[in-house]
């Protein structure tokens, strides 16, 4: 028969192991965070989005009571206690274990790991940027300009739709939707907090829930507001969710502010059943921009005419070529170009014949925000939307070498495996990545394929890329 006396005291000894041993983690997890907190970081601020999806899906969780942290069952092991009567302690993996700060409290302390040289540059820009908005607002009342409203064109599903306007200072006799240079669609001056009242087919609609741009906003019928007119934030956005039934096809959006007439834009509701989609990248994946060299970027973005605009060979033959395999499947064109070119693209789909779609574009103002968001950190966000948007969806993603899009298409495979078909990578010649300035510096202006379990297709024109790519989508129709 075993000594009660001896038992207690072996949990006693038990428990002084465990509680010396937790205390000696916790003083490394402080002495590590330390070093990670003064460390600096040298990096680009979208390095935290690209760490492990399931530290952040857990945390989001914990955020939302759903599940308790992360633990991990430790057996005793020393020769004083070591019995099959022992019990087994949860000992929680987290920020005090590793050392290292998880995702969702890396982003709340992006200030903190950023260099100080950009945190103050940051500060200087969203400053500038605050006095060239008084100014220029100032200046455009002079000129009796007052506020007109663009609305883009917007996608939904029977049961909700999301739509994006923005108000402006116009001239009186100013046409929307006219495609100008980008140098004058970037001076356009926001009209802050205007009313604005928008129509669906005809239909006043009144019950909405106000999103916030760059922000994924699911569908939550909690904060659904009934008004007569919806207001503009701080850069002149509106950006809402409408919930309502409306039967699959195109419908009409309809955006009215007082002394303006009405203006209309394509509403897109597609299908739940939908089986498949595409996301594409519009910069050097069908439109020739050729962003790593900043000023061809530069000139063909902001001077050059958006008739004069070049298309990718071969990539409109291969996007309708997709259309014909799947009818019904939307075409979302993710970019990271702001909202105020969204005619000159929107001119450029339609004159070069690619698949009619909504775009989902960039907001440039600083200041709602902590900062611009970047590439990367865009299309995630607009990637998260669509795959929670339409859950039964599979999508090709199309992109090209030029900027981030194999990592960033690699890290949606990761966040959401098997909903990617395949992914489409437009290879960029010498000459379009800046290869003689590639050669001074001694860096490289194009990324490599990604490593993913999803097939990848590259090709420097849309003619490359369908010979193989086309006759492996041909299974899922």
């Amino acid at each position: 028969m075993s000594d009660p006396g001896a038992s207690e005291r072996r949990l006693r000894t038990t428990k002084r192991l465990l509680d010396h041993a937790l205390n000696e983690i916790e003083r490394e997890g402080r002495i590590r965070l330390r070093h990670v907190q003064s460390t600096p970081r040298p990096t680009d601020e979208t390095d935290e989005l690209v760490e492990d999806d399931a530290a952040l899906a857990q945390q989001k969780a914990q955020e939302n009571g759903d599940i308790a942290p992360a633990a991990v069952a430790l057996r005793t092991t020393s020769a004083a206690t070591a019995s099959d009567d022992m019990p087994t302690v949860a000992v929680p993996l987290g920020e005090i274990a590793t050392g290292v700060p998880n995702k969702r409290l890396a982003r709340k302390r992006r200030l903190h790991v950023t260099n100080p040289l950009k945190a103050v540059m940051r500060k200087a820009v969203i400053a500038a940027f605050g006095v060239w908005i008084k100014v220029s607002t100032t200046l455009v009342r002079h000129l009796n300009w007052f506020p007109s409203v663009k609305p883009y064109v917007g996608y939904g599903t029977e049961e909700y739709s999301r739509l994006v306007c923005r108000t402006i200072y116009a001239p009186t006799r100013a046409k929307p939707h006219t495609p100008m240079r980008g140098i004058h669609a970037m001076l356009e001056v926001p009209a802050a907090h205007e009313r604005v009242r928008i129509d669906i087919d005809d239909v006043p609609l009144k019950t909405v829930q106000v999103g916030t741009m760059e922000i994924y906003d699911p569908m939550d019928p909690s904060r659904s507001q009934t008004m007569d007119y919806s207001v503009s934030d701080s850069s002149g956005y509106l950006d809402l969710l409408a919930e309502h039934r409306l039967q699959p096809g195109i419908h009409t959006i309809s955006c009215t502010v007082p002394r303006r007439p009405a203006v209309e834009a394509e509403l897109f509701t597609i299908p739940s059943d939908t089986k498949v989609g595409v996301i594409s990248d519009v910069d050097d994946t069908i439109m020739v921009t050729q962003v790593p060299t900043v000023w061809k970027a530069a000139y063909n973005m902001l001077l050059l005419s958006p008739h004069k605009r070049a298309s990718v060979p071969g990539m409109a033959v291969m996007y309708n070529k997709i259309r014909l395999m799947f009818p019904n499947a939307p075409f979302f064109y993710l970019s990271t170009s702001p909202w105020n070119v969204e005619s000159q693209i929107r001119g450029f789909i339609t004159d070069y014949g690619f698949p009619d779609g909504p775009l989902l574009l960039r907001d440039l103002d600083p200041r709602p925000k902590t900062f611009v968001p970047s590439g990367v950190q865009h299309k995630l966000e607009y990637a998260e939307q669509l795959m929670e948007d339409f859950p039964n969806m599979k999508f090709i993603l199309l992109g090209d070498d030029g900027q981030k899009d194999p990592t960033t298409y690699a890290q949606i495979v990761r966040r959401y495996p098997g909903r990617v078909l395949a992914i489409g990578i437009r290879q960029l010649s010498p000459r379009e990545a800046g290869a003689g300035l590639v050669s001074m510096s001694g860096f490289a202006t194009t990324q490599p394929v990604p490593d993913t379990d999803v097939p990848v297709f590259t090709g420097a024109t849309g003619a490359n890329m369908m010979k193989t790519m086309l006759p492996y989508l041909e299974q899922f129709r």
